[in-house]
């Protein structure tokens, strides 16, 4: 198996990166580079000037359509705030174009949950007015074409088509891997090609103002040309170069020589760097060994030019090491700036310009939210652009607020993946954690409806949800006092925000702070921390409303024997690490996104040996699968136990007591090359679950509780008997435990009604 040394050593120190002095302030929200000329100076690309330097990145736009495939209102209102807020250059979520012929992209009906640009008139009308819109802020925007999703696709259309997804190869398919990806034949592969050129065409005629090829990450046109999953020994595409090269020069044909040609590559899919040989030998991955080399990428990229593109981002990875080409919250700053250098060096040296006599600009990926450190990457000549998806979704204004060196104003991406990705995995549309606002555009207006009804208004709580809530009701002239019990604010985030990785989550409760901190200042919000509000006050203080966001209290565990061991809360230790004193050997109890994480911080930062005990079949159920993925990876390497399908018993001096399911059919903890489906997807090939129990003890000299938390209502319920103002809300954890994603969005949409 071979494997590329630079690129191990990029993919391993993406672990243990926080350890090296000074490298979590990189992740800052400062601004000592203000002004940031070289960040808001224009580009050239082909014929076409940019104004700036600053790519939105390829957000899968997914359900933001019609079911039609149209451009809907939704998505319209979703780019044109970024257009409204400074980005220079606007890329679409990916757009597919094999429909009828890769299975994975169309629902039934014909309906699509992708826009489409390829069906007819009916969708015509909707880029139209895409483009227009754009262009009235001064942006440029490219449409991002994919040739299919190919073995990443849906599997689904094998139930409800009785049809095969596709692939290059006979592949598994990613999400249910005993479900296999039939060959594309040449002629079908020779359509596809076609559409795109005539869906680049469309897009020259529709005024947009380029086309983006989709080529990573391991989608079709990735299969295509990739002998790790292109293993066609017969035909044309049996040279992996071929079809990405036939695509571009169709493209090109089609839209003339000025016309932009975008494409988006990974420099290595990583899978040897990520995995030993013996992972790599597992069904799900055993075939794809053979990946595109460096050198192999960096020839094809050079072919690619010749072909007809003008400009590439480069980032790593694929699905089945989705962190790398999703980076997480555990990944750092500036993570691929790197390898953008690397492909801009070989630019440079073997002196590659583009078909218009220019040289081929480069763009930067990966976690460049900090204006500091995007501006730097650009002085060192690291990269031409830099390409934002998260942060522009987390602050739409990014662009603006930083060429007016109002950094502080910016409101910080978490990289918690809930909201941009998470969601539509589960069944909706690209959203974000931190702006409630991000995709609901159409809905809510930028400005704050000033209120025609002032009130006397109570906010309980000063975790995500009460922050919002009560600077928008003040805002909007409403009379508002928020109590908080705690002398800082941010809730459960400020636990949250302790280890080293989490540092755009401290980020985060510093941008609710000086939120806070405005209000109080220029909108009146009275802001009383360390107090703890009771019913009888509240009711004499005769408020109209009183909202609730007190947030979530740990379970008790019903289990015998926690005072015969040392034991603390997860919560309560983040918070205090020193009652740490003296442990070596630690069993956290709860293997939640809490649970993995504190596992991660006492095994990287504290150096200690942790073990996690989990009741359920997966570790971190429902997280994003880059940042589940991640963290799992980083606690198998460092050797900690993951227990899943075992049940802690009872607790003694000596340990904890489990009965731990030993059946072979327990899912392995440690997979994070494919996912776990949503519950409500039923996979029928799966390995039904056993029982075969067996009785252990795990040594312990401190117990930490992460087993899960409950609702915190029992203020509001107290109030609500005793009728303590004529308008009761409860919202956040206190209403349903969720995330910071459900707590904005439940603040938002109350404040802005109130």
């Amino acid at each position: 198996m071979k494997v590329n040394t630079m690129v191990k050593d990029w993919v391993d120190s993406y672990s243990d990166w926080f350890l090296e002095e000074g490298s979590v302030d990189k992740g800052k929200m400062t601004d000592n580079l203000y002004p940031y000329e070289k960040m808001f100076s224009p580009i050239q690309i082909n014929r076409t000037t940019i104004k700036n330097r600053i790519v939105m990145a390829p957000m899968g736009n997914i359900s933001m359509c019609e079911e039609t495939g149209r451009p809907s209102d939704k998505m319209l209102q979703y780019f044109f705030e970024r257009a409204k807020g400074g980005v220079g250059l606007i890329t679409t979520g990916l757009v597919p174009v094999s429909h009828g012929i890769d299975h994975s992209v169309t629902e039934l009906g014909k309906l699509s949950y992708f826009p489409r640009i390829d069906r007819s008139r009916t969708v015509f009308m909707g880029w139209r007015n895409l483009a227009e819109g754009v262009h009235a802020y001064g942006s440029k925007i490219f449409v991002q074409l994919t040739p299919g999703l190919g073995r990443v696709g849906n599997p689904q259309c094998l139930i409800t088509m009785k049809k095969f997804p596709k692939s290059a190869s006979l592949n598994p398919n990613f999400y249910i891997p005993q479900i296999p990806c039939t060959p594309f034949t040449d002629g079908q592969l020779k359509k596809i090609v076609k559409n795109m050129g005539q869906a680049s065409a469309d897009a020259k005629a529709f005024g947009l103002d380029g086309v983006y090829l989709h080529g990573h990450e391991g989608y079709l046109l990735e299969q295509m040309t990739n002998p790790a999953f292109n293993r066609r020994s017969l035909g044309r595409y049996s040279n992996w170069q071929q079809f990405g090269i036939d695509c571009v020069i169709d493209m090109r044909k089609r839209v003339g020589p000025d016309f932009p040609i975008m494409y988006r590559i990974d420099l290595s899919l990583a899978l040897n760097e990520t995995y030993d040989a013996e992972t790599m030998d597992n069904k799900s991955l055993h075939k794809f060994k053979n990946g595109r080399s460096v050198k192999m990428t960096l020839e094809y990229m050079e072919n690619l030019v010749k072909a007809g593109v003008d400009i590439f981002d480069v980032d790593l990875g694929c699905y089945d090491n989705w962190w790398l080409p999703h980076p997480p919250a555990s990944m750092p700053p500036g993570c691929f700036l790197p390898v953008s250098e690397l492909v801009k060096s070989y630019f440079k040296k073997k002196n590659i310009l583009s078909n218009a006599g220019v040289e081929v600009p480069v763009v930067a990926v990966g976690k460049l939210g900090y204006p500091d450190l995007a501006e730097q990457a650009l002085r060192d000549n690291k990269a031409d652009m830099i390409m934002l998806g998260r942060p522009l979704l987390a602050d739409p204004d990014w662009c603006n607020k930083a060429y007016a060196g109002k950094v502080k104003d910016i409101r910080p991406c978490i990289s918690c993946q809930e909201g941009c990705i998470n969601e539509f995995v589960e069944g909706g549309h690209p959203q974000c954690a931190v702006n409630p606002r991000t995709a609901f555009e159409h809905e809510f207006p930028a400005d704050f409806k000033e209120t025609d009804n002032p009130k006397k208004i109570a906010v309980i709580g000063g975790g995500p949800a009460g922050v919002m809530t009560s600077t928008i009701a003040a805002k909007r002239g409403h009379k508002v006092t928020l109590f908080d019990e705690s002398p800082n604010l941010g809730g459960k985030i400020i636990a949250g925000s302790v280890p080293k990785i989490k540092y755009e989550l401290d980020n985060y409760r510093q941008y609710l702070e000086r939120e806070v901190e405005k209000s109080a200042k220029y909108d009146g919000l009275n802001y009383k921390p360390n107090t703890r509000a009771t019913v009888d006050e509240l009711k004499n203080n005769k408020y109209d409303s009183i909202i609730f966001a007190v947030g979530a209290k740990s379970m008790n565990l019903p289990i015998p024997g926690l005072d015969k061991i040392r034991n603390v809360d997860a919560v309560d230790l983040l918070l205090n690490p020193g009652k740490l004193e003296n442990a070596k050997n630690v069993v956290i109890v709860g293997g939640g996104v809490v649970g993995c994480e504190t596992a991660q911080w006492l095994t990287f930062e504290k150096n200690l040996n942790v073990k996690v005990v989990e009741m359920e079949e997966y570790f971190m159920n429902h997280v994003c699968t880059a940042n589940r993925g991640h963290i799992i990876y980083n606690l198998k390497n460092k050797g900690v136990e993951l227990m899943n399908c075992t049940k802690v018993v009872e607790f003694t001096p000596e340990g904890v007591k489990v009965m731990q399911n030993v059946s072979p059919t327990v899912p392995d903890p440690y997979i994070t090359w494919h996912p776990i489906l949503p519950e409500n997807i039923e996979n029928p090939l799966a390995t039904k679950l056993k029982k075969e129990d067996a009785e252990k003890i795990i040594p312990a000299d401190l117990v930490v509780l992460a087993a899960g938390v409950i609702p915190d209502d029992s203020l509001y319920y107290e109030a609500l008997s005793k009728n303590a103002a004529p308008l009761l809300y409860n919202i956040g954890d206190s209403f349903a435990n969720g995330k910071v994603l459900e707590a904005t969005r439940a603040a938002y949409r109350l404040a802005v009604g109130l």
